[in-house]
């Protein structure tokens, strides 16, 4: 088991947790394992959500923005076998990898990957999505959820993975001060907890999650001007 931080839970909280997982299959083990030498994948806990909420609602459309190494998308793609899934991921570092993770997982004609900046074509997306996902720690997690908003359906889902960075967000060190990745969350989670349409919680879940239901459309929806 490879030795990942519980940056929000005391240490033996978390690996008393860990062991509550039923072992993950091969695929997503050697994500975490390569995890190890480069930018995260998701917490098993947060890969084990996404594919549960995924089965639960059903939903016929999920768009993912920010799907890092893929571990996410291939949940959602199994916990919806009948959804269509859009899957943008920007960084080719990642891109690549994740693409060969859902070809191995069987899914990749199931998903609409674009390894592409999703500010450039989410203009061009017609909704409704029932579940959007996205990667909270981007610099452009708080313009992404602005452009995706009207497309998410009336009590759809928004997940938002990476809220809390390590801790870092709640009891910043000097080395904090300045750091993009801070910056952007700290416009981002309170503009998701206390958006009108949202209703929202936050969960100290792998590196925090914040789940919200869309409870009304936005006024532009209805046809007017914002």
């Amino acid at each position: 088991m490879s030795r990942r931080r519980e940056p929000l839970l005391r240490p033996a909280q978390g690996r008393y947790l860990r062991r509550l997982l039923s072992p993950r299959d091969r695929l997503l083990a050697a994500v975490e394992g390569a995890s190890e030498a480069g930018p995260p994948g998701r917490d098993p806990a947060v890969v084990r959500l996404f594919e549960l909420l995924a089965a639960a609602t059903r939903p016929r459309r999920i768009l993912e923005l920010g799907a890092g190494r893929g571990d996410g998308t291939l949940a959602l793609a199994r916990g919806a076998p009948e959804a269509e899934l859009i899957a943008f991921e920007p960084e080719e570092a990642l891109a690549a990898p994740a693409r060969e993770l859902l070809t191995a997982g069987l899914v990749v004609e199931r998903v609409d990957w674009r390894a592409a900046d999703p500010g450039a074509e989410l203009a061009s997306l017609r909704g409704p999505f029932e579940i959007v996902v996205l990667d909270a720690s981007r610099p452009a997690a708080r313009r992404w959820l602005d452009f995706v908003l009207p497309l998410v359906a009336v009590r759809g889902l928004v997940i938002a993975d990476r809220c809390l960075a390590q801790g870092r967000l709640a009891d910043p060190g000097p080395e904090d001060l300045g750091d993009p990745g801070i910056r952007a969350l700290e416009q981002f989670n309170p503009y998701l907890m206390i958006h009108p349409q949202l209703r929202a919680v936050m969960l100290p879940l792998g590196d925090g999650v914040a789940l919200a239901s869309k409870s009304r459309p936005l006024v532009r929806e209805l046809g007017g001007p914002f």
